[in-house]
């Protein structure tokens, strides 16, 4: 199989796209520690501590998916370099070690709406209990 300098650069808008959607999720969730860790200083709740711990589990995740999709980027962009000077063989393993990259970071996205249901649910288990 050849592989053409236009197949690594269709991964290129998805990676914009979900590098888009990793910070967003990174901002997002450094503005909620930051609330929580001031109603901690106040009120030393444990559903607060519950939901601290399930942000740090998530920005973990957060981390590896960013920098898994960097690192796929990267070997994109490797792969397109050794097309055009006619590496074919090297281009195409970046490009697979690329993609599955770009599917492990894509399954730390899973795992980490998995967890961000997880902090609703402390929330709904605090009600429950009041």
């Amino acid at each position: 199989m050849n592989l053409e300098i236009s197949t690594p650069a269709l991964l290129f808008p998805a990676v914009s796209l979900l590098f888009l959607s990793y910070t967003n999720r990174f901002l997002h969730l450094a503005a909620l520690i930051r609330n929580l860790h001031r109603d901690w200083e106040k009120l030393k709740d444990d559903a607060l501590r519950a939901q601290i711990e399930n942000l740090r589990r998530r920005l973990i995740l957060i981390r590896w998916m960013q920098l898994l999709g960097a690192t796929s980027l990267f070997l994109c962009v490797l792969s397109m370099v050794s097309v055009i000077f006619e590496f074919h063989q090297t281009g195409m393993i970046a490009f697979i070690v690329a993609l599955s990259l770009m599917g492990v970071s894509l399954a730390c996205l899973v795992l980490e709406i998995w967890c961000s249901g997880g902090a609703l649910q402390i929330l709904l288990n605090r009600v429950e209990e009041e």
